[in-house]
């Protein structure tokens, strides 16, 4: 990343932040910021996360240095994973982006919605020469 003006995210700081602050892994970091937890515990924690995702997730932030998995010496063997000093450093930085949600959702819901407006009304071909077909998000069950 540039030091001046620029905002310009190169590809190891573009790799990492995908890997970190992607929907499975804030809602992970969420549960471990209060207390180690157990696999099982997590899942029952984050109910939508398949085993799938959730086994992924834990690697990466491992890999990461985010998080760490401690084996515990029981019968049977179990495996406990918790937040690091380095992951604890998350916090800040993910509460700021999330107050700028929060503080800004009004007036991007607003956006969204003259987007799909303009985009329902101009009747676009499937493919436009400079911009992909309009991806919408999926409607709130």
């Amino acid at each position: 990343m540039d030091t001046d003006d620029e905002l310009r995210i190169d590809a190891p700081h573009r790799e990492l932040l995908d890997q970190v602050l992607d929907k499975w892994s804030l809602s992970v970091l969420n549960e471990l910021c209060e207390r180690p937890c157990r696999f099982n515990e997590l899942r029952r924690a984050i109910p939508r996360v398949t085993q799938k995702s959730l086994t992924a997730t834990l690697r990466r932030l491992e890999r990461n240095g985010v998080i760490e998995r401690e084996v515990v010496s029981t019968r049977p063997v179990a495996v406990r994973y918790r937040i690091t000093p380095l992951g604890k450093t998350l916090r800040r930085p993910v509460d700021v982006l999330l107050a700028w949600a929060a503080q800004n959702m009004p007036a991007i819901e607003r956006a969204r919605e003259g987007f799909d407006a303009r985009e329902e009304g101009a009747g676009l071909p499937e493919t436009a020469p400079d911009h992909p077909p309009a991806r919408r998000a999926p409607a709130a069950r």
